[in-house]
């Protein structure tokens, strides 16, 4: 059954409450088809309908609301063939929904650049691309920031199996390197920033 003749029906038996409500909800989703957006979820036709005296969706859906949700379905069945058109909502569809031509207008404009905008970034920049800032008037720094050769070798030695079993040393839980009594040789976390800055230096 077609929207409007199952609404004409519906109305035989209502009251005039819910003949008004019925009539707002036939409105709503009429909207909706004139807009192209064939979403007649209770929730959306309840959002859309909040100030034109449709009742809150928890309403639609107790049994009080199933001649709403009958209307509803009706829709729905009328656009079965458009479930594809559905699938290719976008994030700006909200647009549709301004009221004020003028705003309306903006608003689609906007949201046309802003797409051209993320056009071209993706085109410099493929997602998941890292990028790295450098600055170049302070390059010698960063050069004489990093370890050289004899450096790290250094580093190596104080964490390395030889350095550690030649004085009879050991590793604690706290990074620290301890000798055969447990006194502390080098502090808490010695060994975390001894790898720490061989793998960044």
């Amino acid at each position: 059954m077609k929207p409007d003749e199952l609404l004409k029906k519906l109305k035989e038996t209502a009251s005039q409450k819910a003949c008004m409500t019925l009539d707002a909800i036939y409105e709503i989703c009429t909207e909706q088809e004139q807009r192209g957006v064939h979403d007649f979820s209770v929730a959306t036709i309840c959002r859309l309908g909040f100030k034109r005296g449709v009742p809150k969706a928890q309403s639609l859906r107790n049994k009080t609301g199933e001649q709403y949700r009958a209307l509803l379905r009706s829709f729905e069945e009328q656009h079965l063939d458009d479930k594809p058109r559905l699938e290719t909502k976008t994030k700006d569809d909200w647009i549709e929904e301004i009221q004020n031509p003028k705003h309306k207008l903006l608003a689609r404009i906007q949201a046309s650049e802003l797409a051209a905008a993320n056009k071209k970034l993706r085109e410099f920049v493929p997602p998941g691309t890292r990028i790295e800032v450098r600055d170049y008037q302070n390059a010698s720094l960063d050069e004489d920031s990093k370890l050289n050769n004899l450096e790290r070798r250094a580093l190596e030695y104080i964490i390395s199996e030889e350095f550690i079993g030649k004085w009879n040393f050991s590793i604690s839980e706290y990074g620290e390197i301890i000798d055969g009594n447990g006194t502390v040789v080098l502090k808490a976390a010695t060994v975390d920033a001894v790898n720490k800055a061989l793998n960044n230096m």
